[in-house]
């Protein structure tokens, strides 16, 4: 199979192996991230064949994209969505370099090869491509973040820059789904939960008030806790987990401080706010608890036309196809579904999903290859649904 990059009168067309290889060498990995590089290359790709491009700041050497084609004030366009930055590529002994994207049979491999450079990649080459032969109707958006891997910061800062936002017909988020459409997935939730106490010397732990203590009832309280809500038909139910823990100084003191975090995996059956309330009542004063992340969670009606159309155009390109599908984890969609005013979103990108974080990180080629050409024909026909 080749993959040579196409000609299109003077410009060259990108090819989607070639991109995704570009983009696994350049180090986004966050902290900190640094994905200002990668933007400015994916920007001076799209601005070569007519985009207009913007490069809004999220921090010091890190740029979002945002980047259209074809808008008009009479339709609303397709908004494209992906994030730059990757996860740290761990401990573990890697097979290949994992920022050099080595080839080898239908595998490219490297650091975000599935999560989710091999998405944008994929995204870029197919906007690019809906406008060789015909103008889409409404036109692209294409919505690249920085910082999503540590709770879609990225996607809401950018969010609060964006004052007038233009409508959305639909909204694609090339998260790792092995290019089987997804229709949802649960919000999240972050908190950090902490406990001021009072220092002694351990000699004489009547003199001091130990912070370890409440928070160890406050996460066994936790652990006992469960959710009077029922299980929703498409994002199961509601989940909490406490992931980390510190506190103390050395083993000779009474702490005068701990902490731990609370991960709340939410289905829209319940509010956040009712969540807080609920914690908030169960572990009382001792314990103050700091929103870091608050995102709702995700869902298109399965009867939604934009759906159906995905659906379609999936099925006569990927084998086992079946109905609707949720995700376990967050993504960048729960931004951009609020930003959006609710429109129809699906989740819906090459990697898979079971590489996303791993060492040997994988993306499988003809995947790659199958995603443009499901990305260009959504985009086509998406503009002739909203005729």
């Amino acid at each position: 199979m080749s993959y040579n990059t196409q000609k299109s009168g003077s410009r060259k067309l990108p090819d989607v192996v070639q991109l995704s290889q570009e983009l696994i060498r350049f180090n986004t990995v966050n902290p900190p991230g640094n994905e200002a590089e990668a933007a400015r290359y994916i920007g001076n790709l799209l601005s070569a064949h007519g985009f207009q491009v913007e490069y809004p700041v999220f921090s010091d050497n890190r740029l979002h994209v945002v980047a259209e084609k074809g808008l008009s004030a009479g339709y609303a366009p397709i908004v494209l969505s992906g994030h730059l930055d990757v996860v740290p590529v761990g401990k573990g002994s890697w097979k290949y370099d994992p920022f050099l994207g080595v080839i080898e049979g239908d595998k490219i491999y490297g650091r975000g090869a599935s999560d989710m450079k091999g998405g944008v990649a994929a995204m870029i080459c197919a906007a690019i491509n809906s406008f060789r032969e015909t103008k889409p109707l409404g036109g692209v958006r294409l919505l690249l973040t920085a910082g999503e891997e540590l709770g879609c910061q990225g996607a809401v800062q950018l969010a609060k820059t964006i004052t007038s936002p233009v409508k959305a017909s639909a909204i694609i988020v090339g998260e790792p789904t092995a290019n089987f459409p997804t229709i949802g997935h649960k919000g999240g939730l972050y908190l950090n939960a902490s406990a001021q106490g009072k220092t002694a010397h351990s000699s004489m732990s009547e003199l001091g008030d130990n912070a370890i203590y409440k928070v160890a009832r406050a996460i066994q309280k936790i652990e006992e806790m469960t959710f009077d809500v029922e299980s929703d038909p498409l994002l199961g139910l509601t989940t909490l987990n406490v992931g980390r823990m510190s506190g103390g100084m050395n083993i000779n003191s009474v702490p005068d401080y701990a902490e731990f975090s609370i991960d709340i995996r939410s289905t829209g059956k319940v509010r956040h706010s009712e969540i807080l309330d609920r914690l908030q009542q169960e572990l009382g004063s001792a314990i103050q608890l700091d929103v870091l992340v608050d995102l709702p969670a995700v869902r298109t009606n399965e009867q939604d036309p934009f759906v159906e159309l995905v659906n379609a155009v999936c099925r006569s390109k990927v084998k086992g196809i079946s109905g609707a599908k949720a995700l376990p984890y967050l993504t960048d969609g729960s931004v951009l579904q609020q930003l959006y005013e609710g429109a129809s979103t699906i989740i819906l990108g090459p990697g898979e999903p079971e590489q996303a974080h791993q060492t040997n990180e994988y993306c499988s080629i003809d995947k790659l290859v199958q995603a443009v050409a499901i990305y260009q024909e959504i985009i086509i026909r998406n503009g002739e649904l909203n005729q």
